[in-house]
C-alpha cells in the first residue's frame, strides 16, 4: 500500500500551470487562477553567464594556443555583452567594475514574453 501524500509540500506545478502562474505574476494584483503563488520557485538555483563574443577554431590552431596567444571574437570593442541565464539569452549589458570584481550593468532586457513561450520546449 502507497503511503499517503506529504501534506508538508505542494505538488509541482505541470508546465501549462507554470506558464499560467509566470501570466498571471506579471498582472498588478492579480492572484493566480492555480490558487498558488511564485514562492515555490525562489529557491531554485540558476546558472548566469555572460558573453563577450564566440569564435571558431581549428583543431590545429587549438593546439597552438598558450600564454599570450589571441583569439579574435565576433563582436567589437564596445558592444554589448550577452547575458544568458540557463542557456537562454535574458539581456544585454555593458562591463562594470564593483569593488576589485567585474560585473554588468543591464542595458537592454529581452522580451519576457519570448521566455514565458518558450517554456517547456
Amino acid at each position: 500500500m502507497a503511503a499517503p501524500p506529504d501534506n508538508h509540500h505542494e505538488s509541482r506545478p505541470n508546465a501549462d500551470e507554470l506558464k499560467a502562474l509566470l501570466n498571471n505574476s506579471q498582472k498588478p494584483a492579480a492572484e493566480p487562477t492555480t490558487g498558488r503563488g511564485l514562492e515555490f520557485l525562489y529557491d531554485i538555483p540558476l546558472q548566469i553567464s555572460v558573453e563577450v563574443g564566440r569564435s571558431k577554431v581549428l583543431l590545429r590552431d587549438l593546439l597552438k594556443i598558450g600564454e599570450g596567444y589571441v583569439i579574435e571574437l565576433d563582436k567589437l570593442a564596445g558592444e554589448p555583452l550577452d547575458l544568458y541565464i540557463n542557456s537562454r539569452l535574458i539581456a544585454h549589458g555593458e562591463a562594470v567594475k564593483v569593488g576589485d570584481k567585474f560585473g554588468i550593468r543591464l542595458t537592454d532586457v529581452v522580451n519576457t514574453s519570448d521566455h514565458i513561450n518558450t517554456i517547456g520546449r
